[in-house]
């Protein structure tokens, strides 16, 4: 537990930062809330991976194409961004590449979700996934 709570810490100060903004210094303290979703109204979900050191580069190659195809086949994605670890801190645990998908609401975040294209994705993923790490939150201002 306390290695995902890092992860999740990583994830953050790496992936998310610069997407939302850090340069403005508000504080995101408190507890989120129907106000704070509203002034933004952007779901965050993110996804790190770490691949098995079995597998190859070519299949790692076909994960991101389909990870990528994901927001044309899946009505509800507003954005989807991702990239590979490039922290020369060294506290990436294994996990390589993250991806952003950004949602207007929950509605569309679970349609996603349960969604074929998804399905047919984790599908294609498992057998080359080491461990994976799943964090969704509101962008608060």
């Amino acid at each position: 537990m306390k290695t995902h709570l890092l992860l999740a810490l990583a994830v953050v100060s790496l992936c998310l930062a610069p997407a939302l903004g850090a340069e403005s210094g508000k504080s995101n303290e408190g507890t989120d809330t129907r106000q704070d979703r509203d002034v933004k109204k952007t779901l965050y979900h993110v996804v790190s991976i770490k691949f098995k050191d079995t597998a190859t580069p070519e299949q790692i190659r076909a994960v991101e194409e389909a990870f990528k195809a994901l927001k044309g086949r899946v009505p509800g994605v507003v954005s989807l961004t991702w990239g590979t670890n490039v922290s020369p801190e060294k506290r990436n645990m294994g996990f390589t590449h993250c991806f952003i998908l950004t949602f207007a609401d929950d509605k569309d975040r679970d349609a996603y979700l349960t969604h074929p294209a998804h399905k047919e994705f984790v599908k294609m993923l498992e057998p080359v996934m080491a461990d994976v790490f799943v964090i969704d939150f509101w962008a608060k201002e």
